[in-house]
């Protein structure tokens, strides 16, 4: 069950538009997500585009759970790519889940479901099990603590099948980015790889559930059968970029 709060303990974000944009923000400098109006499952940003290079490891993941909501950027693109994917989303604030239909993020149904609680004790309690885990869940103030406990990557491991993949995004000049690299890499067993965002302040963490022995990645940059060209072209350079990452460590 989650606890209890008052709506009002939430930061409200502010949501700016454009003719051709729309915005959700937490405060005048960091935008927590970005829309094309005319693409509104489009990644806006590289960040994101990263993430999605966990289809190296799982091409064609069954079960997917997100941490953090925000503008829905992630949870649109695998609902419109990954057709065969249930995706269940944990967003903690309120006002950001009474934002959706601003956002074109899509109704709850039988493959798609966002759920109002605390990530780390849904995470901590849940019985469910899946292929992939996005943890992109920032608010005003940044990372929160329950979100980047040692606890709570041992959790994320524990939820994932065997094979599965976590994903975080982290701010790559937090004082604070080697502490939660550590966290990940002790509760993974080294089982992992970091990759920078170019042109960000982002970096993406792939977590591995499972012994990298018997792991065989490969890349080719022609578009794989089962997905669309649409979604290949925004995602092949970051697919090839961890690609390329995850090879010093593969053959070591």
């Amino acid at each position: 069950m989650s606890r209890i709060t008052s709506d009002a303990h939430f930061e409200k974000p502010v949501v700016q538009e454009t003719a051709t944009a729309k915005s959700m923000l937490f405060s005048d400098i960091d935008i927590q997500s970005c829309m094309s109006v005319a693409r509104p499952d489009e990644l806006q940003f590289e960040y994101t585009r990263l993430m999605m290079g966990v289809l190296l490891f799982q091409p064609q993941p069954k079960r997917i759970l997100m941490v953090g909501l925000g503008g829905g950027s992630l949870a649109k693109f695998c609902h419109k790519h990954l057709p065969h994917a249930h995706t269940t989303v944990v967003e903690i604030n309120p006002h950001v889940i009474a934002l959706r239909q601003s956002f074109c993020i899509p109704d709850d149904d039988a493959r798609f479901q966002v759920v109002k609680m605390d990530a780390a004790h849904f995470m901590a309690q849940t019985e469910q099990t899946f292929d992939v885990v996005f943890v992109d869940g920032f608010d005003q103030h940044g990372m929160p603590e329950q979100l980047c406990s040692p606890q709570f990557y041992l959790d994320c491991r524990r939820v994932l099948n065997m094979g599965g993949v976590a994903v975080a995004n982290l701010h790559r000049f937090s004082a604070y980015r080697d502490v939660y690299v550590d966290r990940i890499e002790s509760a993974f067993d080294g089982a992992m790889w970091v990759v920078n965002a170019p042109g960000t302040t982002n970096c993406v963490v792939f977590a591995m559930h499972g012994d990298l022995k018997d792991t065989k990645l490969s890349y080719s940059k022609h578009k794989p059968s089962h997905m669309s060209e649409e979604a290949w072209t925004q995602i092949s350079p970051s697919v090839a970029r961890v690609f390329l990452a995850t090879q010093d460590k593969m053959n070591g």
